[in-house]
């Protein structure tokens, strides 16, 4: 099982940047790719953007392409999702899930809440 903890959620104001952290433990030798889902207030959860492990290829959903960025630093365990540009329909819990394969997720985090003011 990987343990995955998120940070740097929010309030900020439209147009702002935030950046969120997720920090990856016990079996990290397992995962194949992290992504960034979010659940915005009466929503389902959707997904955001993913990266693969080891090879770093993104892949995004068409309504975050051009202002959010996904990364990650191998030797600290830790993806990121640099977000600017920020609109209110940003606000969401923003979590953070990890995958052994290509088809599915196994662990998720506990979620980070951002908000964005008009």
């Amino acid at each position: 099982q990987v343990q995955l903890v998120e940070s740097g959620g929010g309030l900020v104001q439209a147009g702002d940047s935030l950046r969120l952290s997720c920090a990856a433990s016990g079996r990290t030798f397992s995962i194949y790719r992290m992504g960034w889902f979010r659940r915005a207030p009466g929503q389902e959860r959707e997904f955001v953007a993913f990266i693969t492990w080891r090879g770093g290829r993104t892949y995004y959903a068409d309504s975050v392409k051009g202002r959010l960025t996904i990364s990650r630093d191998n030797a600290k365990n830790t993806v990121y999702l640099q977000m600017n540009s920020l609109k209110p329909e940003d606000t969401a819990v923003y979590y953070c899930a990890s995958g052994q394969s290509a088809t599915s997720w196994q662990d998720w985090g506990q979620g980070t809440q951002v908000t964005v003011s008009s």
